[in-house]
């Protein structure tokens, strides 16, 4: 694959070199697959039954049951994966609002303590790809 032309190598071997935009390929594919996978279980409860992990006050002001939230919840986590893999501009900073609800709901249930700390990460994380989709997200900066 000839990726220089009298010694200038092109944009796409440059971005492809870049340490940044690897971190940026890398969250973005992760933020896209993980939401899209995870909101899809919610639907078949393969992983885990996701309603346990709803706060029962949160579970008393969602109408319908427990199940029923999950579909909400497998619906939003569905769209924002997309949403990243379309403009992760907006995406990521909608899955790092997502992951704060989430956060809030896991503190305030049944001991899901340790599962808030990873969803922190994830946050965290996700603030990271938003920062780094500034510079790398199509029709932006070098990737355009």
């Amino acid at each position: 694959m000839a990726t220089e032309v009298s010694g200038v190598r092109s944009t796409g071997a440059v971005l492809r070199s870049n340490p940044a935009y690897q971190a940026f390929l890398a969250l973005r594919t992760v933020f896209t697959v993980a939401p899209v996978l995870f909101g899809l279980d919610k639907f078949a409860n393969l992983l885990v039954d996701w309603t346990t992990y709803l706060a029962p006050w949160i579970d008393g002001i969602v109408p319908g049951d427990a199940q029923a939230a999950m579909y909400a919840v497998g619906v939003v986590e569905v769209v924002a994966g997309v949403v990243v893999a379309i403009a992760p501009r907006f995406g990521a900073p909608l899955v790092a609002v997502w992951l704060a609800g989430i956060i809030v709901d896991l503190l305030t249930g049944p001991g899901f303590y340790d599962v808030a700390l990873r969803d922190f990460g994830l946050l965290v994380a996700a603030v990271a790809l938003a920062r780094l989709a500034t510079v790398y997200a199509p029709g932006r900066g070098p990737a355009a």
